[in-house]
């Protein structure tokens, strides 16, 4: 939307500030009746004095000023009494449950004649903490008795009434009987316990027989606790919660389990047809497990009846029987399949697994009937924010003083002024704000003061004229409780509050106005430093400017009680109330002259939105003014509108009394311009449908698709992209957006997530992305639970459909509830929105109940005490670093005997009962995380090790793990498992967190320095530590396999997320093969940089020497090819996917990531997962890729720099040093040996096998499966690598006749193992002897895994060219993919490139030629050879030339119209051309 116009505005004349001076500039957008299209204004920056201006009307009215040079001069009593809430009675007692105030035992009573005040209430006051122990009456006779006090009653009665007094002396609050128990007695003289909230009736005493009527008039101001907040949107949320927590009863066994079930995902049953698990099941019937052998495709509740029959206890009511997953509080769901569960496709070796009865657990995490009592009210929002309470105790306070100061004016006519530091110490409780009203009483009263001095007789009008101008002074104090109470977030409120009469003026076709009428609480260094202030308005809309205002009025600083700036100025915008949508935000600056410069500065800023419950904002209204240094400068949202007390400034705006609702447009079609879409247009487009992002689109784009809106569909583009395309918010094409809403069917209820970006603020919008959003399970749901808590800061209110889906899904599952708690907990550190997630937050423990937030509780305990140790170990000194950790191992240590159990952050499945001192450790980088061994609380799992940073953002690495888990699981769905290590990783506070741990993981820089000081620049590095941790054949193929697979994988990921800083330091391998990078504080091509050369220049890392161990050194040379297939296909896949990552990573772009904060950061994945490519395409892009990567000789050149680094550093290193643990921070210092090893039983099969109980020395248990030949070959290699060694005597293979041979058997081979083991350590340790009984081999493999084939080899010695052929539209394409077995006439290998002809060719112009090849039998291409204008296929022949620098190397001629088009086929390569 256009701009119609910008005025600059000179200094001199933004200066002037008298009033009838200024100039209004309306700058209005062409429309009839103010009624203007609201489309995307850019925005206008105030600080240059640019603005838009609108006309201002302001009362002219005289008051005092003060200005800056005179101001402290003045005789005024100093301000600092009350720069806090003043205190009467001695001293606040805040840590005391019961406030002196609630322990009296006389109401206090402050009041008027009921002649001065018309509408008149009662007044008291109740504390939020109730209790319910007995209370006396002890002392002097109060006024009001403890018997006639109304039982049950929760109102505190400040009766504010001021008949027939006649103290003779003012009544001061030390008389009071504080601190005595009042005793309610009932008929039989028992005590009667039934009132269970304090109350204060704390008041004057009287003689006996005084005859002072004390009751309560009819007219006296009530001051109630409101337990649910005093606002209505606070009120609202309060309700809300409760109805969504009272719906999942206790009772209800089905939502309320209180177990932690394993995450799923539902997989094709193709997908898990060919896939085995290896089970070892243990149960109470039996000492030793049972293993079966079972498909991915078993359902759990088959598995259960198996292992019952297995065990003789079937039939039995399998439905009570549960499976959980050895040395965790998992349990496997039992309606999904066994391949179906997370923790057990990621599982190695035998999957341990046990049988549990249901009726014999305990639900130990379930919600009570306790917890359904509960009411969710606003002092468990706020429990961690004191200040509100701390109000709530001095408003209290202050009241009384104020009442006893106004009994003795009353009685002696003489002393106002005591009254009014009374009033001002109410006004400085309630935020140092001081209305008009209160400022005009107060004039009125001094000026009484003044002139009573001269009346004598106390029947004089004096005396009438006092209790007035009291009247309205208390008046004014009770509107200011009223406003003040309605704008924050406290727990008290006015009783009953007056319906102010509507304005009959203000109609929904009235223009927008208002008032400001002051920045209270001025703090006094912008007093001194600036001249005069002032404020701008701004209504935006999703970001937008809609309208801007200027007011040109200068106001110099005034004070009363306090510093403020008086403008009381209309405001008034140029549109008609209707026109304005219902997410409009009203922001205000306030802006200071500043009195050096002589420049206008932006001092703070408050915002409001203009509609709340679906109603025009109404009345007075406080805002909390933030410093400008917090300016957002997009995300203008209700969550940043901030209800606590404010601890600055405070904004009081004057809205109309008004009852406007507002009037949703129906939905409405509107097809009078509509035109009946090309072909080419629909090309065009599903062509703009690839961008997947409305950031992405050009305004001309956005133009076309509008233009084109009702011919879109699910099939041509998505929904986000047209909605987001509508060229205005005005109601008109609001109409037409419902229209298409309705009227649309989502192909995947995950296309919705584009509608809850920051681009649609619109509610009804927003409610349709989250009914699609109803339909992705619990487990699905995690997935995505960031993005979701960072779109909450763009919802409209706290009762918002995602809000209420996301509590839902917390009280059906507690990995849903677990995962949420952290992320609230951290998205806390957010500034503006600190209040909003609190509060979400607060509600999250509500719904979890008192069991699970007593976890909670326990883990943010750990996550403090970890913090502190890390903190001390990194600030300790070299020499004393390892003492120090030493030392404060011991608080852990101490906190698990108080706790005795308590889950990780990082799994609530994990329990750890404590922590092995030993093996915790530090890391040497610069945070010096710490390496922390916790005990597994669930033998008989080894221990649980996590390392805990400080110092470090790992928000960005938990969003890159989060990614790159999504696209494995994109993978696994399409049937593709690469093998993926995706460790945990947990922020839980600013720059702290945990990362899991990954098992035998050692970093690439570490390999590299074990072959001496060039073993970077090594060819051979990978493969030779590979070989020498698998001397067996069989393990060392498995390790290729998982090699080739993992680093094709993170070859697509790193590329795709643009991960930077790669090098040998966090690039890991385990000892089983596979590859993983850690580290993710740089990612979407943000490298660093020396001087102008980036330090990453390759696109990912994949060196020689990864290629020349997954080729064997060139003995297999068509594993390259198979490793480009495989990636190239690897990242095709995660190409259909491209709306899905593109959506996620744009919901997390106002999450205040360093690295991912623009739509270029978007821009650069768009561009690197380049959907709008083909397939081949795409698969020509990626080749290339490779090969800049294999050729990138800087990479090496980095990893040589880091390893010479850390040698220099190692060499270097004085002692102490830390305990032996790598420097990597992801290395786990794990003993691999074996303990023991024992033959529990056999299996008869063709050949017999035997079950083995393995337990290592750092007490992991494990099983495994071996023959009696695999045994014997495991002697035959130990007999060949330890010739002069005295191995054990092996068993004989034959045996006598009618011999039990297998019990023999197992009683020879369990001492040979004795024997074996607890000889020669060399022995026993041997990597022969650890692979043998640590099978690290992936237990999803076939059950006998043999020499690895990793795809079709080559066919004899023949040369042949692999091919794709296309055809469409008149275009012929064809791909290049791969040759093999070329060879020069003299047997050596060629450089070769291809050279096509498209026959016939009459005029000779079909030559189309690739690159050249490096010197190679089987090189890879991947090229595209394009032909235009191919009319038909018929006739005409493809010839294709192979050519080595000149010499002719094979050839082959393709009839075209008997090619099967698009499908891989070899062709072989004859030696003559035909």
């Amino acid at each position: 939307m256009a701009h119609s116009g910008r005025v600059p505005f000179s200094k001199s004349e933004f200066c002037a500030g008298q009033p009838g001076d200024q100039a209004s500039y309306p700058m209005c957008h062409p429309g009839s009746a103010g009624e203007i299209p609201l489309g995307f204004d850019r925005i206008v920056d105030e600080v240059s004095n640019e603005f838009f201006f609108y006309g201002s009307s302001h009362a002219h009215h005289h008051e005092d000023m003060f200005f800056p040079a005179d101001l402290f001069s003045q005789n005024v009593p100093d301000q600092h009494l009350y720069s806090h809430p003043l205190v009467v009675h001695g001293e606040l007692y805040p840590r005391s449950p019961i406030p002196p105030w609630q322990q009296g035992t006389v109401a206090p009573m402050v009041g008027f004649k009921p002649s001065l005040l018309p509408d008149c209430r009662n007044f008291s006051v109740v504390d939020s903490h109730p209790y319910s122990h007995e209370r006396e009456v002890h002392g002097r006779k109060s006024v009001n008795s403890a018997s006639n006090v109304e039982r049950g009653n929760t109102n505190l009665e400040f009766q504010i009434g001021f008949d027939n007094l006649d103290a003779a002396s003012p009544v001061f609050l030390d008389s009071y009987p504080f601190g005595q128990k009042v005793r309610e007695e009932s008929g039989n003289g028992e005590a009667s316990v039934t009132n269970t909230s304090r109350r204060c009736s704390t008041g004057p005493t009287h003689p006996q027989g005084s005859g002072h009527n004390r009751e309560a008039a009819g007219w006296a101001i009530q001051l109630i606790e409101a337990d649910q907040g005093s606002n209505e949107n606070t009120v609202g949320f309060c309700n809300a919660v409760e109805k969504i927590r009272n719906a999942y009863p206790a009772f209800d066994l089905k939502t309320n389990t209180g177990k932690i079930w394993s995450i799923t995902t539902r997989f094709p049953e193709h997908i898990l047809g060919a896939t085995k698990f290896r089970l070892s099941i243990w149960t109470d019937f039996s000492p030793h497990p049972l293993l079966l052998t079972q498909h991915a495709g078993c359902i759990i509740h088959d598995l259960i009846v198996e292992i019952l029959r297995c065990t003789n206890q079937y039939p039995a009511r399998e439905e009570e029987c549960l499976l959980s997953v050895a040395g965790s509080d998992e349990f496997l769901q039992n309606n999904c399949t066994l391949g179906s569960h997370e923790s057990l496709r990621k599982a190695s070796t035998c999957i341990q697994l046990r049988l549990h009865h249901a009726g014999n657990l305990e639900h130990s995490l379930a919600r009570t009937c306790g917890d359904d009592q509960r009411r969710f009210c606003v002092n468990e929002l706020l429990e961690d924010t004191h200040a509100w309470r701390l109000i709530w105790q001095n408003l209290v306070s202050v009241i009384m003083n104020y009442r006893g100061q106004v009994e003795y004016l009353l009685q002696n006519e003489n002393n106002v002024d005591n009254v009014i530091e009374a009033a001002k110490a109410i006004c400085s409780v309630l935020c140092f704000v001081e209305t008009r009203d209160i400022t005009d009483a107060v004039s009125k009263l001094h000026a009484l003061g003044r002139a009573q001095n001269s009346l004598q007789s106390v029947e004089t009008p004096g005396k009438v004229l006092i209790e007035a101008a009291v009247t309205e002074l208390s008046m004014a104090i009770s509107r200011l409780i009223r406003i003040y109470s309605s704008s924050f977030d406290v727990n008290f409120q006015l009783a009953s509050v007056p319906r102010s009469p509507l304005c009959a003026d203000i109609s929904l076709n009235s223009q927008l106005s208002f008032t400001v009428c002051a920045a209270h609480n001025i703090p006094e260094a912008w007093v001194t430093s600036y001249k005069v202030f002032s404020f701008s308005c701004l209504l935006t809309y999703a970001g937008k400017i809609i309208c801007q205002v200027k007011i040109c009025k200068n106001t110099p600083v005034k004070k009363s009680f306090f510093f403020l700036a008086d403008w009381n100025e209309k405001v008034n915008f140029p549109l008609r109330i209707k026109a304005l949508p219902r997410e409009t935000m009203l922001t205000i600056k306030l802006l200071g002259l500043n009195s050096a410069s002589k420049n206008t500065e932006v001092l703070a800023w408050t915002c409001s939105p203009l509609y709340a419950k679906e109603r025009l904002i109404r009345g007075t209204v406080l805002l909390s003014l933030a410093p400008c240094s917090t300016l957002p400068t997009a995300v203008i949202t209700p969550g940043i509108c901030s209800t606590e007390a404010p601890t600055s400034a405070t904004l009081q705006i004057d809205f109309p009394e008004t009852d406007l609702e507002f009037i949703k447009p129906e939905p409405e079609e509107r097809r009078g311009d509509f035109v009946e879409p090309t072909q080419e247009c629909l090309k065009n487009i599903a062509r703009l449908s690839q961008k997947h992002s409305l950031l992405l689109l050009s305004e001309q784009q956005r133009r076309i698709l509008w233009f084109y809106r009702y011919s879109c569909n699910n099939q041509n583009c998505s929904l986000p992209l047209v909605l987001g395309s509508a060229p205005s918010w005005d109601r008109t094409t609001v109409s037409e957006m419902y229209a298409l809403l309705r009227g649309w069917r989502f192909s995947d209820p995950l296309e919705a997530l584009g509608l809850l970006t920051f681009s649609f603020p619109d509610q009804d919008i927003r409610r349709a992305a989250v009914q699609q959003m109803e339909n992705v399970s619990n487990d699905e749901l995690l997935e995505y639970l960031p993005q979701l808590v960072q779109v909450l800061k763009f919802e409209w209110t706290l009762e918002s459909p995602l809000v209420k889906l996301l509590l839902n899904r917390s009280l059906q599952s507690i990995q849903v509830a677990h995962q949420l708690y952290w992320l609230l907990k951290n998205a806390q550190n957010e500034v503006h929105f600190r209040m909003w997630y609190k509060k979400l937050l607060a509600a999250l423990q509500f719904c979890a109940g008192q069991t699970l937030n007593n976890e909670f509780s326990k883990e943010e305990k750990l996550i403090r005490i970890l913090e502190d140790i890390a903190t001390k170990v990194k600030a300790a000194s070299d020499p004393k670093r390892k003492e120090v950790l030493k030392v404060e191992l011991s608080r852990l240590q101490q906190f698990f005997q108080e706790v005795k159990l308590c889950r990780l952050p990082l799994n609530p499945a994990l329990v750890v009962q404590g922590i092995e001192a030993d093996s915790c450790s530090y890391f040497t980088s610069n945070a010096f995380p710490l390496k922390i061994s916790f005990i597994n609380a669930n033998a008989p799992s080894g221990n649980i090790n996590v390392i805990f940073k400080i110092g470090d953002d790992l928000r960005q690495d938990m969003l890159v793990l989060q990614i790159i888990r999504l696209m494995d699981s994109i993978w696994l769905q399409e049937g593709l498992d690469m093998q993926m290590i995706v460790y945990r990783c947990l922020s839980t506070g600013k720059g702290q967190g945990l990362v899991q741990m990954v098992p035998d993981a050692t970093t690439l820089a570490k390999i590299h320095r074990e072959s001496g000081l060039i073993g970077p620049l090594k060819e051979n590095t990978i493969k030779k530590w590979f070989h020498h941790h698998h001397p067996l054949e069989s393990s060392y193929q498995e390790a290729i396999r998982n090699f080739f697979y993992s680093c094709a994988g993170w070859c697509v990921v790193t590329f795709i997320l643009g991960v930077c800083d790669r090098h040998s330091d966090n690039i890991m391998l385990t000892k089983a093969g596979h590859m993983f990078h850690i580290d993710f504080g740089r990612f979407l091509g943000h490298a660093q940089m020396f001087g102008n050369i980036r330090r990453d220049r390759a696109p990912f890392i994949f060196t020689s020497e990864m290629e020349y161990f997954i080729t064997e050194g060139g003995k297999n040379p068509q594993r390259f090819q198979e490793f480009v297939e495989l990636c190239c296909r690897a990242y095709n896949i995660v190409r259909k996917h491209s709306q899905l990552l593109l959506n996620l990573l744009e919901m997390m772009l106002h999450a205040g990531l360093p690295e991912l904060n623009s739509i270029q950061d978007l821009k650069y994945v768009y561009d690197n997962l380049r959907p709008q490519d083909s397939d081949l395409q795409a698969t020509s892009y990626f080749t290339r890729k490779i090969k800049e990567s294999l050729e990138c000789f800087p990479v090496k050149l980095n990893n040589l720099i880091h390893t010479l680094v850390q040698m220099s550093v190692g060499s270097s290193a004085k002692p102490p040093a830390p305990e032996t643990v790598p420097q990597e921070w992801m290395v786990l210092d794990t003993e691999r040996s074996i303990a023991r090893a024992t033959i529990l039983g056999f299996s008869r099969k063709p050949d017999s096998v035997y079950l083995i109980q393995v337990v290592q020395t750092c007490n992991v248990v494990t099983f495994v499966e071996k023959s009696f030949h695999q045994f014997s070959k495991l002697h035959s290699h130990l007999q060949k690598q330890f010739p002069s060694h005295a191995l054990p005597e092996f068993p004989h293979s034959w045996h006598l006749p009618f011999t039990d041979l297998e019990h023999k058997r197992v009683k020879d081979l369990n001492l040979y193992l004795k024997q074996l083991l607890s000889g020669s350590r060399k022995l026993a340790n041997n990597e022969l002897v650890l692979s043998f009984f640590l099978n690290w081999s992936k237990n999803t493999l076939a059950e006998h895994s043999s020499s690895l084939t990793l795809g079709p080899q080559s066919a004899g010695h023949k040369p042949g060219v692999q091919l794709v052929i296309s055809y469409e539209n008149t275009r012929l394409t064809i791909m290049l993919k791969h040759m093999r077995n070329l060879h020069l006439p003299d047997g050596s290998a060629p450089s070769a490139h291809a050279e096509f002809y498209l026959l016939p060719d009459p005029c000779e112009v079909s030559r189309r030629k690739t690159r050249t090849a490096p010197k190679g039998s089987d090189p890879t291409y991947n090229e595209l050879i394009v032909y235009d204008r191919v009319s038909e296929l018929q006739g005409r022949v493809l010839k294709l030339v192979v050519k080595s620098k000149g010499t002719f190397v094979g050839a082959v001629n393709i009839q075209l119209s008997s090619v099967q088009l698009n499908e891989e086929k070899w062709y072989p390569l004859g030696n003559s051309v035909i």
